[in-house]
C-alpha cells in the first residue's frame, strides 16, 4: 500500500528535476557572451562560473577605422605605408615543466626460502625404509595367501570327510534295509512253507481236538477245493481274538474279496451276522491280520470272491 505521506515530496522532486532540465537547455542555447554578462552582472565570483568563454583574437597595432561603402562601387582603398610598431606587450611567461611524479617503489614480496637441499644419507634412508614398507606389505599378503589356501584345504578335508562320513550311512541304510528286505522274504517265505504244510497235513495239528474240529467247510469234498478253502479258514482262525461278548454256538459269515496271491481286497460281514459290532470286528481283523491268504499250490482252483464261517470255539 502507498504513503500518502510521500506523495507530495515525490512532486516537489519530479518539478525540481524538470526545472533542472529547461535551465540546462537554456544555458545550452544561450551565447556564450550573453551568458558571460548575464554572470557578470550577478556580481559573483569569476571562479564560481563553470563555463569560460574565448576571447576574440587582439592583433597588435593601430586600430583601423573603415566606412563599407558598398560591395561593388567602391573604389580601391589607398596604400598607404605604415611603420609596424613593435609590440611592447611582453610575451607571457612559460609554464614550468610539469614535475615527474616520484617512481612507486613496488611492496617488496615476502619470497619464500629457497628449498633445502635433502642430505643424501635421509634420501637414502627415505629409498631403504620404502623398500622394507614394500618387503613387509609382500611378506603379509603371502601370510593371508597362505591362510586363505590353508582354510579352503580345511573346508574341502571337511566336505571330504562329511561325504565319506554320508557314503557310509547311506551303505549302512542300504544294508539295514536289505536285511529288513531279507528277514521279509524269508519270514514270508516261512509263512508259505507253513502254509504248504498245513494244507498238505489237512491242518490237523492245528485244529480243535474231539467234537471241536472243523474242516473249514464241514463237507465231505476232499479234493484240492476242500484242502483251499480248509487252508483259508484254518489260517484266519488263527487270527481270530473272540470277544466275551460272542455267545457259542452262533455263527457269523464274512464274504472276502482277493486278488491271485492271497491280497485282501475288502472284507465285509455278512447281514445276518448275529454278532454285536465288537464281535463283527473282530471276524474282519481276523481276516486282515492273515493276509495274504493261503495261495501257492492252490492256484488253480483260487476263488476271488470267498465266504468265510466264523463258529466261536
Amino acid at each position: 500500500m502507498e504513503n500518502p505521506k510521500g506523495t507530495p515530496k515525490a512532486v516537489v522532486l519530479a518539478a525540481i528535476l524538470h526545472l533542472g532540465i529547461v535551465a540546462f537547455l537554456f544555458l545550452a542555447i544561450l551565447p556564450c557572451s550573453d551568458y558571460a554578462g548575464f554572470f557578470d552582472k550577478l556580481g559573483l565570483p569569476a571562479s564560481w562560473n563553470p563555463i569560460t568563454c574565448e576571447r576574440p583574437i587582439e592583433l597588435p597595432g593601430q586600430i583601423i577605422k573603415a566606412v563599407l561603402i558598398g560591395p561593388t562601387g567602391s573604389p580601391p582603398p589607398k596604400v598607404t605605408q605604415t611603420k609596424p610598431v613593435k609590440d611592447a606587450t611582453p610575451p607571457p611567461p612559460t609554464p614550468p615543466p610539469p614535475t615527474p611524479p616520484p617512481p612507486v617503489k613496488p611492496p617488496d614480496r615476502d619470497l619464500p626460502p629457497p628449498p633445502k637441499q635433502p642430505d643424501l644419507k635421509d634420501q637414502e634412508k627415505v629409498v631403504e625404509d620404502a623398500l622394507q614398507k614394500a618387503d613387509d606389505a609382500k611378506k603379509l599378503q603371502e601370510e593371508k595367501q597362505k591362510q586363505q589356501q590353508a582354510e579352503l584345504d580345511a573346508q574341502a578335508a571337511k566336505a571330504k570327510k562329511q561325504k565319506e562320513i554320508d557314503e557310509l550311512f547311506n551303505k549302512l541304510d542300504a544294508a539295514q534295509a536289505a536285511t529288513k528286505k531279507a528277514d521279509a522274504s524269508k519270514k514270508q517265505a516261512q509263512d508259505k512253507a507253513q502254509e504248504l504244510k498245513n494244507a498238505s497235513n489237512d491242518a490237523l495239528p492245528d485244529l480243535p481236538n474231539a467234537d471241536q474240529k472243523q474242516t473249514g467247510t464241514n463237507g465231505a469234498d476232499t479234493g484240492l477245493v476242500g484242502r483251499y478253502q480248509a487252508a483259508i479258514q484254518n489260517s484266519v482262525t488263527q487270527h481270530w481274538i473272540q470277544p466275551d461278548t460272542v455267545q457259542s454256538g452262533t455263527s457269523c459269515k464274512v464274504h472276502v474279496t482277493q486278488i491271485p496271491g492271497g491280497d485282501v481286497l475288502s472284507v465285509s460281514v455278512d447281514s445276518s451276522c448275529p454278532y454285536d459290532a465288537a464281535g463283527r470286528q473282530s471276524v474282519e481283523n481276523a481276516v486282515l491280520a492273515a493276509k495274504p491268504l493261503p495261495y501257492q499250490g492252490f492256484e488253480s482252483v483260487f476263488q476271488r470272491d470267498i465266504t468265510i464261517t466264523f463258529r466261536p470255539q
